[in-house]
């Protein structure tokens, strides 16, 4: 291999490499729901999109924000009325689909790009203002009626659209034929009791179980990682 070939192979990788980076969103791109709504109320008029589906979108969303993801149609066209030289800020339900948003953004020339950790999971769980069709839900009251009734209850709280949120119901489903009517087991999504994640002000991202021992909360958990393991210890020191 000469010289000359060397550096030219080299150039191509550095190139290609490039490319690769400018499509993928940066570590600091994802932030927390603090860092998120304090950089978006420093704008005047943000420039906020929910990357999720036309049918989420029409049951819940962030105030002010556009309903666009890359299998929107004209998505081009809409991406192009955005100003590259503003922040902006994309959320969804997870982290999934807005990375890719954001990693697309990049591609586009869009330097400055925000994704909401934990999306709308984190957003409502904090407490933010939420436009939703949702009617009446669960009432913080009634959770906690719910709560001091039972010696044991585990909570689900996710959304019928997350992903993850469909693989913790066979966890669940295994719990209630092991522990049977000693445990208590509520779900609780998004789309119909907005109002009671938003009140909990725990929830830090979809999945979220919280487990209670006679009204004491004696496990948090958000997302899948080690969840079935963590929730069967939890339930056997619960036990004694």
């Amino acid at each position: 291999m000469t010289i000359k070939f060397f550096f030219r192979q080299l150039a191509v990788f550095v190139l290609v490499a490039l490319r690769v980076h400018a499509q993928t969103p940066e570590a600091k791109d994802v932030v927390p729901i603090t860092s998120f709504t304090a950089k978006l109320s420093a704008q005047k008029s943000p420039q906020l999109i929910d990357a999720r589906s036309a049918e989420e979108f029409a049951l819940n969303h962030i105030p002010d924000a556009v309903n666009i993801n890359l299998q929107t149609p004209g998505y081009a066209q809409l991406i192009n009325g955005l100003n590259k030289a503003n922040p902006v800020f994309v959320y969804s339900i997870a982290n999934g689909r807005s990375v890719a948003l954001a990693g697309d953004l990049r591609s586009r020339g869009f330097r400055e790009v925000y994704v909401l950790d934990g999306g709308i999971g984190a957003w409502t769980g904090s407490g933010q203002t939420l436009i939703t069709t949702a009617k009446k839900g669960l009432t913080l009251d009634e959770y906690t009626k719910i709560i001091a009734a039972n010696d044991r209850v585990l909570v689900d709280i996710g959304s019928k659209f997350c992903g993850s949120c469909k693989k913790v119901k066979p966890v669940l489903a295994s719990l209630r034929q092991q522990y049977g009517q000693s445990l208590t087991i509520l779900e609780i999504e998004l789309e119909e009791s907005p109002a009671l994640i938003g009140a909990l002000k725990t929830v830090t991202a979809f999945p979220y179980l919280i487990l209670y021992n006679r009204g004491e909360v004696v496990l948090k958990h958000a997302g899948l990682q080690d969840l079935e393991p963590t929730l069967q210890q939890s339930l056997s020191v619960a036990a004694r």
